[in-house]
């Protein structure tokens, strides 16, 4: 079976799938509309267990197997152990936790919140490390290496060295070269620059170099979007998620479907089935053979469900075992 759906899936729409890290991608975890962040054994395809928020929970990440991290609406990061079923409270933002992130390299937790700045923790107790203040509120970030990539409201993007955290000042501020909202920022495996996605059916590839010989490199192009009796329907790119083996990568919009790309040549490498509904988060497994997918009604049709295609209640997280045929570039 190349692919299969998981049991007990989030109730609400799904905000994030993460496997959990260092080879042993045996577990995944969801974060949820529903408050809820659930463990899942994916080899068992078993729903194990589920901790809560007091508001949807919008963001999560494994800082280590055993553990997973989270942030929501109830400004609160939290840490969950699985192994002893405990929570640690971490600490607070002023206003909704979007993004929380774990950098491997730094062993340090960051956060993004719509209070319009980051915070750095430390991994091992509830400590804050540090704050900086961003001019509008974050949206998605990332990180590789020693660089972090902040995306905001405005289009703004900001990019940061993580072991100067206690400077204020980004490395580089930049503009979106995409028109319209972001939606998503991913880092390429080897450092040289990161994916950006839009409300707007487009995805910008772009590298941190300012030599104007690499800059020459960085490109856009349109996708998720579909022609009907001759009106183009453009849908936002939600998410994306890096093969770090390959450094080829998947998206996923609100068109419900997912396709997988080769940044470096250019091209589509294949576009996997349609999904119930559109495609909220995406992530591979650290060995690269798994690619999870969460499908979720993201009321891009608004709350009336009418005017919505079929199947947007539902809520599924499909994990879906990828051939290097799909992964690799050509």
């Amino acid at each position: 079976m190349t692919e299969y759906q998981l049991q007990n899936p989030p109730t609400d729409g799904i905000t994030s799938v993460h496997f959990s890290p260092n080879n042993q991608s045996q577990f995944l975890i969801a974060s949820s509309w529903d408050c809820s962040v659930r463990l899942y054994d994916v080899n068992q395809h078993a729903f194990r267990h589920m901790y809560k928020h007091a508001g949807p929970a919008l963001d999560c990440c494994f800082p280590d197997p055993s553990r997973a991290l989270s942030g929501g609406l109830d400004r609160i990061l939290k840490m969950y152990d699985f192994n002893t079923q405990k929570e640690t409270l971490m600490g607070y933002h002023d206003n909704a936790i979007r993004c929380v992130h774990y950098s491997p390299e730094i062993n340090m937790i960051i956060t993004g919140s719509w209070d319009a700045s980051i915070k750095f923790w430390d991994s091992r107790v509830p400590n804050c490390l540090g704050s900086c203040s961003l001019p509008d509120k974050i949206y998605t970030l990332d990180s590789v290496g020693e660089l972090l990539v902040v995306g905001t409201a405005q289009r703004k993007v900001s990019v940061w060295d993580l072991r100067k955290i206690n400077s204020q000042t980004p490395i580089e501020n930049r503009e979106s070269n995409l028109k319209y909202q972001t939606r998503c920022i991913r880092c390429f495996p080897n450092k040289q620059g990161y994916v950006l996605s839009s409300i707007e059916g487009r995805v910008a590839v772009e590298f941190f170099d300012p030599n104007p010989e690499i800059q020459k490199k960085k490109y856009a192009f349109k996708c998720h979007r579909s022609k009907d009796n001759g009106i183009e329907n453009i849908f936002p790119v939600n998410a994306i998620a890096f093969h770090k083996q390959y450094g080829t990568f998947a998206t996923g919009g609100s068109d419900a479907f997912v396709n997988m790309w080769d940044g470096a040549n250019k091209k589509r490498l294949c576009q996997f089935h349609q999904y119930p509904a559109g495609i909220t988060s995406l992530a591979f497994s650290s060995e690269g053979n798994m690619l999870a997918i969460a499908s979720s009604y993201n009321y891009e049709y608004g709350a009336d469900l009418q005017l919505a295609p079929n199947d947007v209640t539902k809520n599924n997280i499909f994990v879906r075992r990828v051939s290097d045929l799909e992964t690799k570039p050509k």
